[in-house]
């Protein structure tokens, strides 16, 4: 009996620290989802050759929060999906869109951490095939610019609802993070960077510039007509030598009036237009890539667009943009706070092949030279891409893709933990006085049922029940009341561990079923 009591002891303290690590590990069991959110509208150039014009398109994302929180505020974490600027399934993508499998689990990760996640879409469109390769880095980077420019729309937009509409989700706009996948990597780290238009015209060997046809260049991108990288100003196309009417919108501001910054980036497989963008006191970045990428370059080299195999603009990758991102101090904050041996393992083997630049994760899949994005899963009976997948993810399953997530997230959530500071953010999770808030438990043991009962000063928000080996058996949230029957008759006999939530934090209590 003395060495149960003493074990029973040992798993309610054990449970009781595991749930000190909100943004750093799975917290919360459930997470809810509110779908098709609208965070702005702007012009489309999908429709151009229907329409005959650029068109407003809705910009939406689905929300995703952690079930049973009850923080008063919470850092929100943006999620870019991949898809080459192209609309799935004709990308040729086993992706592109906000409810790709790898965003839906990436976001719900983040819930269950106690981040809201957003799981965002972005205007797509460009011309992969054009047959010059200037129409292509044309047609591209206008693309990649839209991006730009719905990512701080959306920023702009968070911060609007908290100062206009009541926060009802609770955002802390201090800490917003942009997190993407492939082409919503390039999105989030665009962002991170071209915070001055005229960085465009100036890009290293004038890549962004075409010829005027009177032995002269102009930007491939001009303000006036696209509308200023925040997406604040009108765009107006003045017709020919565009193919959109004269005074067609090509921008639509949203938000005018609040700032579009952010605290950090997270990129998977993106790369950066010009690192000649990147400058001192821009946000910190963490970046997660294959260094044999064969689509995005891990160093330096040309985008390769996979539905076509055409090479297109010469970017850098990861390598060099958090090269810069550590010699101009900007990652000086992504100092990890561990607490598991795991996320100490991934550090430690991470930092023992990425050349000691913090926030750069170098991921080596098991699939060959070409398995670019190892973290990546579908189903194959439902993806009109599937075969393509395959090609460059040829083990792919969805038990692999989970191992990779997990070593991301050991990787990237110690350092968001860090560099958005929000061990500030973790007062809720405070261990609470049982005598403090009376807490009875009866009868107990029981077969049945047991009454919870406590102050009414201490509203219960939610009771989660683990067995002697520390596993989750049952959850009840939105309870917000002093007291709760709880049915414990369909529990085997045994004895188990509960564990309530309350604003002030938690507390835990044996019990005994027969």
């Amino acid at each position: 009996m003395k060495r149960f009591y003493l074990a029973s002891i040992f798993l309610s303290l054990t449970i009781l620290a595991s749930a000190q690590h909100p943004f750093l590990e799975d917290v919360y069991d459930g997470v809810s989802v509110t779908p098709n959110q609208i965070f702005g509208v702007n012009a489309t150039i999908l429709a151009f050759q229907q329409a005959g014009q650029a068109i407003p398109q809705p910009l939406i994302m689905d929300v995703y929060q952690p079930e049973g929180d009850t923080s008063s505020l919470r850092p929100l974490v943006i999620f870019w999906h991949t898809g080459n600027f192209l609309p799935y399934p004709q990308n040729g993508s086993i992706g592109g869109t906000l409810r790709d499998s790898v965003a839906v689990e990436m976001c719900k990760r983040l819930a269950r951490a106690g981040y809201v996640a957003a799981s965002a879409d972005y205007r797509l469109g460009w011309n992969p095939v054009a047959p010059t390769q200037d129409e292509r880095v044309a047609t591209l980077i206008n693309a990649a610019y839209r991006g730009v420019q719905d990512a701080n729309t959306c920023v702009r937009f968070w911060k609007k609802t908290v100062a206009e509409f009541g926060n009802p989700f609770r955002i802390d706009t201090n800490r917003i993070v942009h997190m993407g996948e492939g082409t919503g990597g390039y999105v989030g780290m665009n962002t991170s960077a071209l915070d001055n238009y005229f960085k465009i015209p100036t890009a290293s060997n004038g890549k962004f510039l075409i010829s005027d046809g009177m032995g002269g260049f102009i930007p491939m991108i001009i303000e006036q007509i696209n509308g200023n990288p925040e997406g604040t100003s009108v765009g107006i196309s003045p017709g020919a030598p565009l193919p959109f009417p004269a005074g067609d919108t090509l921008c639509y501001p949203n938000h005018v009036g609040y700032s579009s910054s952010f605290a950090a980036s997270v990129n998977l497989g993106g790369a950066i237009a010009d690192t000649a963008w990147i400058d001192p006191g821009q946000p910190p970045t963490i970046s997660i890539q294959c260094p044999y990428d064969p689509f995005a370059p891990y160093v330096e080299g040309l985008v390769l667009v996979p539905v076509v195999n055409l090479e297109v603009v010469e970017v850098q990758g990861s390598y060099l943009v958090q090269k810069l991102a550590n010699d101009y101090g900007n990652n000086a904050t992504l100092n990890p706070h561990h607490v598991t041996s795991f996320q100490e393992e991934v550090t430690a083997s991470v930092n023992a092949r990425n050349d000691g630049y913090e926030g750069l994760y170098p991921i080596y899949g098991t699939g060959g030279p070409f398995d670019s994005a190892p973290w990546q899963y579908w189903d194959p009976l439902t993806n009109a891409n599937s075969a393509t997948g395959y090609q460059t993810n040829p083990d792919m399953t969805r038990e692999k893709a989970f191992l990779y997530i997990d070593s991301i997230f050991a990787y990237v959530l110690p350092r968001l933990y860090s560099t958005l500071n929000l061990a500030e953010l973790t007062g809720t999770k405070d261990l609470v006085d049982i005598q403090q808030i009376d807490l009875v438990t009866y009868p107990n043991p029981t077969s049945s049922e047991v009454f919870i009962g406590v102050r009414k000063e201490y509203p219960i928000r939610s009771i989660s029940v683990y067995d002697l080996k520390g596993s989750l058996i049952d959850t009840h949230s939105g309870i917000n009341n002093n007291y709760y029957n709880l049915k414990v008759n369909h529990y085997p006999p045994g004895q188990y561990v509960l564990r309530l939530q309350f604003d002030e934090g938690i507390a835990a209590r044996q019990i005994v079923v027969q």
